[in-house]
């Protein structure tokens, strides 16, 4: 507790997969998204392939073992920089005895049930066929309507995130190309609220949400609700 009665500042714990890309400001691997503090594990050898493509059950170990280490360091809640992740969710929150939310996906159903009864959840992710039923199970999303749109067959995307050839991201391409993943579920009249599978995506939130007019979550998002519920202040 501070002097002032409330609980200190407590750091929020990101675990990472191993990538090379620059980490611009918006995405979670970047310490200036947040007005708090942010401390990080990378995972030796969690490659975007290993995650997203083959769901490595072998990670399962060495991303516990991170969280652990996190809250060794004082983290008061952990996330991760992977939203396919959530595969993972119950082992890693199973592993450390603090709030441990693996994928900004543990927000669908909340969000569902936000919605009109005839709306629907648009999911932008990394890699469309790789979000399985299996994904959604994982937190109880699997009878959330939705509405998937991937990245997959953009040429940046796919080349800085997902194979990893090259550190220097062309921002302005990647942009582009985002908006155009999006526009895919622009003018459907159903739609009620995006979320973001994706950490990478989040820096362009905001033009996503210019874009489609709705409501749109990520892995920030989620993560300043959860740093606010481990830091509250009294109302007086």
């Amino acid at each position: 507790m501070t002097a002032a009665g409330w609980p200190a500042d407590q750091p929020v714990g990101v675990i990472g997969l191993e990538t090379i890309f620059t980490k611009i400001p918006g995405h979670i691997r970047n310490p200036s998204t947040f007005g708090f503090p942010v401390i990080y594990e990378v995972v030796a050898g969690a490659t975007a392939h290993r995650v997203v493509t083959q769901a490595d059950p072998t990670l399962i170990e060495p991303f516990c073992q991170a969280a652990q280490k996190l809250q060794a360091r004082g983290a008061g809640a952990i996330t991760t920089g992977c939203g396919f992740l959530v595969l993972f969710q119950q082992q890693l929150a199973d592993a450390v005895t603090v709030p441990l939310f693996a994928s900004s996906l543990v927000q669908l159903p909340m969000v569902h049930r936000m919605l009109t009864g005839d709306q629907h959840v648009g999911v932008l992710t990394a890699k469309q066929a790789s979000l399985t039923p299996r994904h959604l199970a994982a937190i109880g999303a699997q009878a959330v309507p939705i509405r998937v749109s991937g990245m997959e067959d953009q040429q940046e995307f796919r080349e800085v995130m997902l194979e990893g050839r090259r550190a220097e991201l062309d921002v302005p391409k990647m942009r582009a190309e985002v908006l155009a993943v999006a526009g895919r579920l622009a003018g459907d009249p159903g739609l009620g609220a995006v979320v973001l599978e994706c950490t990478d995506l989040v820096p362009f939130a905001s033009d996503i949400q210019q874009l489609l007019g709705v409501p749109v979550f990520d892995i920030v998002t989620l993560t300043n609700m959860v740093h606010a519920s481990l830091t509250r202040r009294p109302y007086r």
